[in-house]
């Protein structure tokens, strides 16, 4: 079988899978499994030996005209290089994880035949993404992945929450589709082909006129579909779906398309050094921003969302110092730790009952409940943390390396305000990162009180699939950096050496001042009363409020214990915890722009339309209505009143006769 065959059926094979599941879901349920599992491992498999064949080498390419336009051509074509490739390999592996988890997760679920064909549609979309050449072919794939996230994300749509987040996604992604469409037909009207291989050589030889302008309106599109400022506020509501569809969302498929695709079309970025500080720009107030909120969340799958918004930002942070070596590096790192991150969370959420981290760290032994989660979710926080010899720690690197060779002047594909502006931001994330990762452990696994529930073991196929995504989150960097250059236009991924202390330093520094804002926090909780809380919850802000309350005990008595109080974030924030903890009110900002104004043209439509349109069309109808009525009235049958109204008609109109003349 050729690559190119090959290549066909590692998008075709989840496709058919999803519309064999589909049809037989009702008919024939024992099916369903084995066509959500088997289809998706195949893939996986045809995706590897793709990529064994590649080897980094020169790109496969393959196209054929799909249809005549009389304009720009839209061709069905492959083009796969090292970077798709490997891609490609990373979203089946962790599509593959996913399907296998969730027969175990969803094994209860009745709308479970749905739900694995649309994960495997949303696969099959992300994988022809990654594997086309063409950008409108690239289009489509981008837009079914839209379609497919509304209906994951709202799977449980018996859920306000669930129902409003699916809405949100989609509107959200597809605000930043617009002008993202508009991009892509520009661009191919300039360079005169949709086909990626002649854009990039239009880019080359000057033939893209507006650069500039092409860059910000694609950048718009990556923006929302891979949830960076100010696009981004979808993503944390997002976590309203089931948890191995947060895990497929934020590892491997949508937020990863956007990162993918600049650096697909990186060099018509590069054409535009405004567009590249803008990205540097867009970069680094996502980095920051989802570093202090995560640090504020309660919510342990709203946490992991932030943490993925700010993981995305250094991806196009990378990409904005023109090394899409390094940014691809990070996402596939991330996507193996991340995966493993959220599906160890919904092992987690299963034994304690609960999403809350607050719940969590009144509970005591939960890790004894989930040893596996436990110790696999320690391995992927610690390669999330960037902790040496953890893959995020290499990836993490590389990128921070790169920003530093563009801010010193080592390298010119960007601007050094660029390089400046991610390394700086990409420091102080590192430190944040850290922050959050230790805070999550602690509360979730360090918790005391009450026992934890015991729920039994879980299912193996959850279990096992923990351990797989740990392989990679362990090894993955320190084999990787030195042999994926080959396969990165040979660009050096080694971490420099000032970045890797500097980086792994604050690391540390975060992990250790969060590890001692717990200890004094826990000590304060035994302190402070659940009603006390209850009745002044704007003092628990602050330790020092804290503090105040818990000298107030007799007051308010020794009832319970604070459920927020042996929260570090709470200390290390101050007065900025209440205003991470909502998102630094982007939500409320939007609402009060665009969701209001929006409400009230609607509401002034329906008033016009009630009180003035239909009145008018009332009115039309009302009069004829009366004449009719009024004529009717005359028709009473008795011939006598004809006789007389004819001669009283007659008389009138003499009458008129004679005064016409007269006046005549």
């Amino acid at each position: 079988m050729t690559t190119t065959t090959l290549a066909v059926l590692v998008p075709l094979l989840p496709f058919l899978g999803a519309a064999a599941g589909l049809l037989l879901g009702r008919t024939a349920p024992g099916f369903v499994r084995p066509l959500a599992v088997l289809p998706t491992l195949a893939a996986l498999a045809a995706a590897a030996l793709v990529a064994v064949r590649q080897g980094g080498d020169q790109a496969i390419d393959a196209h054929t005209e799909l249809t005549p336009t009389g304009s720009v051509p839209i061709e069905f074509a492959l083009h796969i290089d090292g970077f798709a490739a490997l891609v490609a390999v990373l979203v089946a592996f962790v599509a593959a994880c996913v399907q296998i988890y969730s027969t175990g997760y969803l094994r209860e679920d009745p709308r479970y035949p749905s739900y694995a064909a649309l994960v495997s549609l949303f696969t099959s979309a992300m994988l022809l993404v990654v594997y086309s050449g063409d950008l409108i072919v690239l289009l489509v794939g981008w837009e079914v992945m839209g379609i497919c996230s509304y209906f994951l994300v709202g799977h449980y749509w018996e859920t306000p929450e669930a129902r409003a987040a699916s809405l949100k996604a989609f509107l959200v992604t597809k605000l930043g589709d617009v002008p993202f469409l508009i991009g892509l037909f520009a661009l191919g009207t300039d360079a005169g082909s949709f086909r990626i291989t002649r854009v990039l050589g239009a880019v080359a030889s000057g033939g893209i006129d507006h650069p500039t302008l092409i860059a910000l309106l694609l950048l718009a599109g990556v923006a929302g579909k891979s949830a960076q400022f100010p696009l981004h506020t979808w993503l944390p509501d997002a976590m309203a779906g089931p948890t191995p569809v947060s895990a497929l969302i934020h590892a491997a498929t949508m937020v990863a398309a956007g990162v993918y695709f600049i650096a697909r079309l990186l060099p018509v970025f590069e054409a535009s050094q405004a567009a590249m500080v803008v990205l540097a720009v867009m970069a680094a107030v996502t980095m920051t921003g989802s570093g202090l909120a995560a640090l504020a969340q309660d919510d342990i799958k709203r946490v992991l969302a932030y943490s993925t918004i700010g993981q995305l930002g250094y991806m196009t942070g990378a990409l904005a110092v023109g090394d899409r070596g390094a940014a691809v590096f990070h996402l596939l790192s991330h996507g193996a730790f991340k995966a493993l991150l959220f599906l160890a969370a919904g092992v987690i959420i299963h034994a304690a009952g609960t999403n809350s981290l607050a719940a969590m760290s009144r509970m005591s032994h939960l890790r004894d409940r989930v040893p596996d989660a436990y110790w696999t979710m320690t391995v992927a926080l610690l390669a999330l943390a960037a902790i040496p010899p953890f893959s995020g720690f290499f990836s993490k690197e590389s990128v921070l390396g790169a920003a530093e060779h563009v801010a010193t002047g080592h390298t010119d594909h960007a601007p050094g305000a660029a390089g400046w502006i991610v390394l700086v931001a990409g420091l102080l994330t590192a430190l944040l990162t850290a922050a959050y990762a230790t805070r999550l452990w602690l509360l979730a696994f360090r918790g005391r009180g009450a026992e934890a529930p015991d729920h039994g073991r879980q299912p193996l196929t959850m279990t096992a699939v923990l351990w797989v995504l740990a392989v990679p989150s362990l090894a993955f960097g320190g084999l990787a950096y030195r042999s994926l250059p080959g396969w990165f236009d040979g660009r050096d991924l080694t971490p420099t050496l000032l970045t890797s202390i500097l980086g792994t330093g604050l690391a540390l520094v975060g992990g250790l001042l969060t590890y001692g804002a717990w200890q004094r926090t826990s000590a304060l909780a035994a302190r402070i009363p659940l009603g006390a809380v209850a009745a002044h919850p704007e003092d628990g802000a602050g330790l020092v409020e804290a503090e105040a309350i818990a000298s107030h005990e007799p007051v308010y008595g020794n009832i319970a214990y604070a459920p927020d109080a042996a929260d570090p974030g709470r200390l290390l924030l101050g007065p900025l915890y209440r205003h991470a903890a909502v998102g630094f009110h982007l939500d409320a900002l939007y609402s009060a722009l665009f969701v209001r104004p929006v409400q009230a043209g609607a509401s002034l439509v329906r008033f016009l339309d009630r009180e003035v349109v239909d009145t008018y069309v009332q009115g039309a109808a009302a009069l004829p209505r009366l004449l009719g009525a009024a004529v009717r009235r005359a028709q009473t049958g008795n011939v006598q009143t004809y006789v007389s109204a004819l001669l009283a008609g007659t008389v009138v109109l003499a009458v008129a006769v004679l005064l016409v003349a007269t006046g005549a």
